[in-house]
C-alpha cells in the first residue's frame, strides 16, 4: 500500500469515529465499507479474529468490542435505544465516576436488554437489515 493511500485511510478512519459518553468508538458497520468488505459476514470474520487476539492478550473483550446498536429515527425525532438510556439514569442515580465504572455499566445495560429481547424471540443479528439508503432514496426519485 502506498504511503498516500495509508495517509488517506487514516484521515477516513479518524473522521469515522464517533464520541460515546466521552469514549472514541468506530461502528463496525462504518469500518466494513471503509476498509472495503462488501459482505458484512467477511467482516464478522475479521472482527472474531481481532476479538479472539484481544482475549489472547489478555483483555476484557467486551471493553473493546462492546455490543452497541445505532437507534434507528422514529417519527417525531424520537429514537429507541434502551441500553443508552439506561445507563444515562443509572449513571445519574447511582453517582458513578469514571470510564471503567460507565463502560461496565453500558455494558452491562447492554447485555439485559440484549437477554430480555432473546427471551422474547428476538435476535438482533437474524433481523433483516434495513434497506440501504441511498437505494431507497433512488426508488423515491424514479417516481
Amino acid at each position: 500500500m502506498k504511503s498516500e493511500e495509508i495517509k488517506e485511510l487514516f484521515v477516513q478512519f479518524e473522521a469515522a469515529a464517533a464520541d460515546l459518553e466521552g469514549v472514541e468508538c468506530w461502528s463496525a458497520r462504518e469500518l466494513q465499507e471503509l476498509l472495503g468488505y462488501s459482505k458484512w459476514e467477511n467482516f464478522e470474520k475479521v472482527i472474531q479474529k481481532a476479538k479472539d487476539a484481544c482475549k489472547n492478550a489478555g483483555e476484557e473483550i467486551d471493553y473493546h468490542f462492546p455490543d452497541v446498536r445505532k437507534t434507528i429515527p422514529m417519527p417525531k425525532g424520537a429514537e429507541k435505544d434502551l441500553a443508552a438510556e439506561m445507563t444515562g439514569l443509572n449513571v445519574q442515580s447511582k453517582d458513578l465516576k469514571g470510564q471503567n465504572k460507565i463502560e461496565k455499566e453500558h455494558i452491562d445495560n447492554n447485555l439485559a436488554v440484549r437477554e430480555m429481547l432473546t427471551k422474547r424471540g428476538i435476535v438482533p443479528e437474524n433481523l433483516p437489515p434495513a434497506e440501504d439508503v441511498k437505494k431507497t432514496s433512488t426508488k423515491i426519485r424514479q417516481r
